[in-house]
Order: structure tokens, then sequence, then C-alpha cells
């Protein structure tokens, strides 16, 4: 029989909030807009029409993650995204959610024709 793997509590936590990370839609949005390019700060909050307080707190909590990078030129700040793979976790989790969708889309279909 194989054993179960022992996971320390704080590897736990530390998974667990790397995962709360992409809980908030605004840190999506922004992780979004950053997927091509670095961003000033400005940039984002025109384009997702909030606050620069409310675009810099997330901007912050990703930046200390270390998903983001940060440089300053001016009086401008520029992020850009440091941590590549939060794209391919992403990319999966919404493949999944789009077969989810297209089964339930297909259970539908069959209970209208009957």
């Amino acid at each position: 029989m194989k054993q179960a793997l022992t996971v320390p509590p704080e590897v736990v936590q530390q998974v667990a909030e790397y995962f709360s990370l992409l809980s908030e839609p605004m840190r999506l949005r922004l992780l979004h807009l950053l997927q091509d390019d670095e961003k000033c700060v400005q940039e984002l909050v025109d384009a997702t029409q909030t606050s620069q307080a409310n675009v810099s707190k997330h901007l912050k909590v990703m930046w200390q993650a270390g998903i983001l990078s940060r440089r300053s030129e001016g009086t401008c700040a520029y992020y850009r995204v440091e941590d590549e793979m939060i794209f391919d976790l992403c990319n999966r989790v919404c493949n999944r959610l789009a077969m989810r969708l297209e089964e339930q889309a297909r259970s539908f279909r069959v209970l209208n024709k009957n």
C-alpha cells in the first residue's frame, strides 16, 4: 500500500495564499492587461476605470507575492508579469470551466429535445 506524503502546514498555507491571489476579479483583470507588456499604473487605472488606490492596492499584493515586478521611471511606476506560470494556471482553469459549460450546454440541449 502506498503511504501518503505528509505536507507541512506551512507549505499548505503558502499554496493557499498563492491561490487566494487569483480569487480577486480585479487582480485577474490586471494580469490580463499586463499579459503582453508592462504598463504604468495610470494606464491600468484608465483601462479598469477604477481608482488609483484600488489598482495600486492589488498591484502591491501581486508584487509582494513575486508575481509582478516593478520599476520606477520619473513619477510613474511600471509593472510587468514576472511569473509567467500564472498564465498557464489561469489558462488551465479557464479551459476546464469552458469544458464544464460545454457539457452543461449539451445536457440542456438533450433536455430541450425531449
